[in-house]
């Protein structure tokens, strides 16, 4: 493989906010189907389904895909990938709780795979807070851009 050096370097988005401005409550009626979906009733504690974790964070950060997409010079026609997503819960989801998000991509490393030729990889850094700011959980996630057009 050749050196990254013959390559246009990877975009400067480090530090990009992606702090949202929308409000996000997760409803007693919406909760219940996700959780009947999965095979498990909801709880009854009040306490919402974990994988909201993420549909919270992904709709209530203040870009979408295809924002943080063009954010980076990537076209999300391409097809960005999730390579992973890790969560620390400080309390845990609930039913009626509204949200919001802040939060900021940390970097945009170019790379070359076997597979997929030259690629970007993507990691941004969001955090769910209730309305008086208390920090719920942190996510980081990571996606891989692949660059066809470097390849």
């Amino acid at each position: 493989m050749s050196e990254l050096t013959d390559l246009p370097p990877a975009p400067d988005v480090t530090g990009v906010s992606l702090d949202g401005t929308k409000i996000f409550t997760i409803s007693a009626e919406e909760n219940a189907r996700l959780c009947r979906s999965t095979g498990v009733e909801p709880a009854s504690d009040g306490t919402a389904h974990p994988i909201y974790y993420y549909i919270t964070t992904q709709v209530a950060m203040g870009k979408t895909v295809a924002g943080v997409c063009e954010t980076c010079e990537f076209d999300v026609d391409d097809g960005p990938m999730m390579g992973s997503s890790g969560v620390v819960f400080d309390a845990p989801l609930m039913v009626g709780e509204s949200y919001k998000v802040t939060g900021e991509i940390l970097s945009l490393i170019r790379k070359r795979s076997r597979k997929l030729g030259v690629m970007d990889v993507l990691t941004y850094r969001l955090r769910l807070n209730t309305l008086e700011g208390k920090q719920v959980l942190q996510t980081d996630n990571v996606w891989v851009l692949p660059r066809k057009e470097l390849a």
